[in-house]
């Protein structure tokens, strides 16, 4: 019997082969994930690929809009929402899988301005109205705008400021009319603004709107997507809870 060694090039190309192959064993997941959590979302996807080697691909909105693109197909394998009501619909309309929503964040609100001192009366300033713009979510779409409502209702000011209120599709651009200056005060995320330097802001007491519970949830399109459940896995431990806290959520 005849032993053939093989050439050092074919080894080393044997070599690039498997290594390649032990690569494709990580795996991808698409998330939607709600405007107001861009930020912690980011990192907790950083810390998963590091942890894990898998991808979580992350696109962000407002929730209401990414649950009708939902509804209509779209390919979204895990929903982090801005509120409970889309993921309880996901479930209920069976869209989600049972048992996998959970509440991974409890948001808080805050009146916002670029100028230093504006915000820092609340109630106050409203009251006073001694301003031309102010920017909300999308009630429609967006649990922030509905609490941003919410608040101005049980200060009695809804009515008398809403020829000022300015709409954004989403709270990422409800603060985008803010930092450009096209409203001088907006109602968004403290998640948004509680690294930013300068300006003023007024957390909204808790009391005055609904609790802006953030569920997740995965959606039948992941239920066979290892990625998917551990992702969601990775949300609930303590490497994320610790990035969530960090933007001034609640973890229940």
């Amino acid at each position: 019997m005849i032993t053939r060694r093989l050439p050092l090039s074919l080894l080393l190309a044997v070599g690039v082969m498997a290594s390649a192959a032990g690569g494709a064993l990580a795996a991808e997941t698409q998330v939607a994930v709600a405007a107001n959590f861009t930020e912690p979302a980011k990192e907790i996807a950083a810390a998963f690929k590091a942890k894990t080697g898998d991808s979580a691909t992350l696109s962000f909105g407002a929730s209401g809009q990414f649950y009708a693109q939902m509804s209509h197909g779209a390919p979204f394998e895990v929903f982090l929402s801005a509120d409970a009501e889309r993921p309880q619909a996901a479930e209920r309309d069976g869209l989600g899988v049972p048992g996998t929503r959970f509440t991974y964040a409890v948001g808080r609100l805050v009146l916002y301005s670029k100028t230093p001192g504006l915000a820092d009366g609340g109630a106050a300033v409203l009251k006073a109205g001694k301003f031309a713009k102010l920017s909300i979510a999308d009630p429609a779409a967006a649990p922030y705008g509905t609490a941003a409502v919410q608040t101005l209702q049980k200060l009695g000011l809804y009515e008398a400021l809403r020829p000022k209120i300015v709409t954004g599709s989403s709270i990422a651009q409800a603060y985008q009319f803010v930092d450009s200056g096209a409203a001088e005060l907006g109602f968004v995320a403290l998640s948004q603004v509680i690294n930013a330097p300068g300006g003023s802001r007024w957390t909204v007491p808790a009391a005055d709107h609904a609790p802006i519970e953030q569920q997740a949830i995965l959606m039948k399109t992941g239920q066979d997507s290892s990625a998917a459940k551990a992702f969601l896995a990775f949300l609930k431990g303590p490497q994320a809870v610790a990035i969530i806290r960090k933007y001034g959520y609640e973890v229940r």
